[in-house]
């Protein structure tokens, strides 16, 4: 297998030349958005041969797109060493929210508390970054044309006529993914109820800044970054699809405002609509797929990219041990078993906000302010900011301890005289068990699994679940999340080192 070294990101990379039926990677990622970069970067992690292929000729992005990382998604970039990079950059803010009714998450139980407000373009520049500097190959300027698995592979065809063999194809080329259409999983879900327009411009005349809520939708006029002017607008007419125009935009604006403002010079126009759906399964054999290749919904919540982002954070760990046959395949069926009603239940949220948000009407005004003067009340609050920020997401791992499926909290442990935080154990993205009693033996899984001998004497405490017993000893996937936990009454470490680590 040939060796790629690191080049520029703006630089097309030269295909490796095929042998009939011999992988040129074990694994090959369509798409280089947020959700493909950090699954490269965890396969890369666990020392797994990984490639993208991105259609873009560099990592330049057109549009402002999403707009923020929540709570969870920068703990899980903290678990890689990597959050400050992206702490830098953003501004910290109350970033949840439900239905335009701001969550506070500021007491909940985490270091993050809060979200960060940084755009697309920014986190995807950041992720390259890391990307590059841990050596994953990125094809640029090709696109996925056709996708034809076999027993013991997938061969992937460019649009040029090139062409690449995997082990495995993971499918994160957005929602119109040609990898989840040629692999003929279905996605369902409900066609779309309304239309927007969001576009970066200027304008001749000075704008009616703010937000405008009526009969037709929702819309906004807000400054950019560079004084320009973002607009995010609902279309009276449900019939126009396809690419957006300036003419288009000029005529929603009018419909509401009476004027367009002398609109003109658009940098980019993009249009996007409430349509809902899902993939039905998020693996056929060697195929999978991630981020918006599995799922899409309305932007509302900004819960899109943070969902990719720990779709990857999911899967990346899994596949590279299946790859490197530490673990059957069937581990991967875990994948869609775990992430599949993660989605399911960002879509009902997305479908019930926008529900209340589609328009200004008596009814759904009256809706909204019962629904803000619930979420108002502490127990509401701390259950929705939980859920928008992903920090309560559970893993269905089966009963037990409180602990068990869910993501693992930061505690500040200290370990043989030394005080440090939980995630830095999880920068290599290895397996943790913390040990806090003492005696137990995971020899078997040493090359494996990090066995860590630590005290720790703060409060148990989850968010929306409070606080819980102290354990014996957790046994943590690479993911974060918790797969056995030692409450005096449990055994079985032996069994779930063997499902989620492999056998001896």
């Amino acid at each position: 297998m040939p060796v790629l070294l690191p080049t520029s990101r703006a630089r097309a990379r030269t295909l490796p030349r095929r042998t009939a039926h011999t992988p040129d990677h074990a694994v090959v990622i369509a798409g280089g958005g947020p959700t493909g970069l950090m699954l490269a970067a965890e396969l890369a992690l666990a020392k797994c041969d990984v490639a993208i292929v991105e259609r873009r000729a560099s990592q330049d992005l057109t549009g402002t797109r999403a707009g923020g990382l929540h709570a969870r998604s920068i703990e899980i970039l903290d678990q890689r060493g990597m959050a400050d990079r992206f702490l830098r950059e953003g501004t910290i803010t109350q970033l949840a929210g439900f239905a335009w009714t701001r969550l506070d998450i500021s007491d909940l139980p985490t270091r993050h508390p809060y979200g960060l407000a940084l755009r697309q373009s920014h986190i995807e520049r950041i992720l390259a970054g890391w990307v590059e500097e841990i050596g994953v190959p990125i094809y640029r300027g090709r696109e996925v044309s056709d996708v034809v698995q076999d027993d013991t592979g997938v061969d992937i065809t460019l649009a040029g006529g090139e062409s690449l063999r995997a082990d495995y194809l993971v499918g994160c080329d957005g929602g119109r993914s040609l990898v989840r259409k040629a692999a003929r999983i279905d996605f369902a879900g409900t066609d779309r109820t309304l239309s927007n327009l969001m576009a970066d411009v200027e304008m001749r005349e000075a704008p009616a800044w703010g937000l405008r809520h009526d009969e037709i939708g929702f819309h906004g006029l807000s400054k950019t970054e560079n004084g320009r002017v973002l607009v995010v607008m609902t279309e009276a007419r449900l019939e126009r699809s396809g690419e957006a125009s300036l003419r288009d935009l000029s005529e929603a604006l009018i419909a509401v405002y009476g004027t367009d403002f002398g609109v003109h010079n658009p940098s980019w126009i993009s249009r996007f609509t409430d349509a809902a759906r899902q993939a039905v399964s998020y693996r056929k054999a060697r195929v999978l797929l991630a981020g918006d290749a599995a799922h899409i919904h309305h932007s509302v919540g900004g819960q899109g990219l943070n969902t990719g982002l720990q779709d990857a954070v999911n899967l990346g760990w899994k596949l590279a041990q299946v790859v490197k046959g530490i673990s059957p395949e069937g581990l991967l069926d875990s994948y869609h078993v775990e992430r599949h009603p993660v989605a399911a239940r960002v879509l009902r949220n997305t479908r019930a906000q926008i529900a209340l948000l589609r328009r200004n009407d008596d009814g759904r005004k009256a809706a909204r302010e019962i629904v803000s003067e619930l979420l108002a009340m502490d127990q509401p609050r701390k259950r929705y900011g939980a859920m928008m920020s992903g920090l309560d997401i559970r893993y269905d791992l089966g009963g037990g301890h409180p602990l068990l499926g869910c993501r693992m909290p930061d505690l500040t442990l200290t370990v043989a005289g030394r005080r440090m935080q939980l995630f830095t154990l999880l920068h290599d993205a290895r397996g943790v068990l913390l040990d806090f009693c003492g005696g137990l033996d995971i020899s078997p899984w040493a090359d494996r699994v990090i066995h860590i001998g630590a005290t720790y004497d703060g409060a148990w405490e989850l968010p929306s679940i409070g606080a819980i017993a102290a354990p014996g000893a957790v046994l943590v996937r690479p993911d974060g999340h918790v797969a056995w936990v030692d409450d005096e009454s449990a055994g079985g470490l032996a069994e779930a080192l063997t499902i989620w680590f492999g056998a001896t």
